[in-house]
């Protein structure tokens, strides 16, 4: 059985503050969607979304602080 796809109707999509706004390789990511993390590159926001369950995101960010 699979599961019902996400209601990202009223995703409140964000970008990195490391982005430098002028259209770079950017992640956006929706931390207002009950269950999992939207995720979709800013340069093509109605194309695909990528959905990540929460404790995967939060190993993600960790990971990435830990390299800058």
């Amino acid at each position: 059985m699979r599961a019902a796809p996400a209601d990202l109707s009223n995703a409140r999509w964000r970008k990195s503050t490391h982005s430098n706004g002028q259209g770079g390789d950017c992640l956006e990511f929706a931390d207002n969607v009950p269950s999992v993390v939207p995720v979709r590159d800013s340069k093509n926001p109605t194309g695909p979304v990528l959905l990540v369950p929460p404790a995967a995101w939060a190993a993600f960010i960790v990971g990435i602080r830990r390299l800058g």
